[in-house]
């Protein structure tokens, strides 16, 4: 299966790791770490993983990690970082059928969830991403509020009736030379979230707004970028 996002990042590579919204990696691991109890012996599954920075800062921890992306050229990334614990394959979030294999599953900085804009694509991930979840096991996932999207992001086109935001951008190469782009990104509710976790069998425990790299418990508001939701498989 292809996905618009592919070109763009087989257009910017390791230069993805430049931008602003990466440098958090070590503060989220620690608060997530923390919130869903993650130690080693346990598997992880990070869903649309990118170069792996997640993936390869929890297998630092000596954590298992397996992470899977769209995008060949980031899944190659990730590889050559040759960690031990933490591997990497080209998959479609849609077409994984993992089941019953993991103790935790992360999906953060739109990394597959809000980035498939295609009706029900959304569900079909969460859904898939539950399923791969032990019984108990934990959920973090992070999705664009839609609040944040009609209040502040004014440089983008809110589509009211589908919740997607569409905007034109700029994305450089290692080189630094530019490439005008469309970006599509689903934006939700908490009210949202809560119907699609428990649509796809998860019990959302805490929904908090964050932004990259402050990730913590602070409750829902129009203010911030981000919701992070934290949900128990059922």
């Amino acid at each position: 299966m292809s996905h618009w996002f592919e070109p763009l990042a087989d257009h910017m590579g390791p230069a993805y790791l430049r931008y602003s919204f990466t440098k958090g990696t070590a503060q989220e691991v620690e608060f997530l770490v923390g919130a869903l109890g993650i130690e080693p012996g346990m598997r992880v599954l990070d869903v649309g993983c990118g170069p792996g920075r997640h993936a390869l800062a929890l297998a630092e921890r000596g954590i298992a990690v397996h992470g899977i992306d769209i995008s060949q050229t980031f899944v190659d990334l990730a590889n050559s970082a040759g960690s031990p614990l933490a591997t990497f394959e080209r998959l479609d979030a849609r077409a994984m059928a993992f089941d019953a294999e993991f103790d935790v599953v992360i999906c953060l900085c739109q990394g597959a969830f809000g980035l498939m804009t295609a009706n029900g694509d959304d569900a079909v991930v969460l859904g898939a991403m539950a399923k791969a979840l032990k019984a108990g096991g934990r959920v973090a996932l992070s999705a664009f509020s839609a609040y944040f999207a009609v209040k502040y992001h004014t440089g983008a086109d809110f589509d009211a009736d589908t919740g997607v935001s569409h905007e034109r951008t700029e994305i450089k190469n290692p080189a630094g030379e530019g490439q005008e782009v469309s970006l599509w990104t689903g934006c939700y509710t908490p009210r949202e979230l809560r119907l699609l976790g428990a649509a796809a069998g998860l019990h959302v425990d805490r929904i908090s707004s964050v932004e990259p790299g402050s990730y913590g418990i602070d409750p829902p508001t129009i203010e911030s970028a981000e919701f992070l939701v934290l949900a128990t498989r059922m």
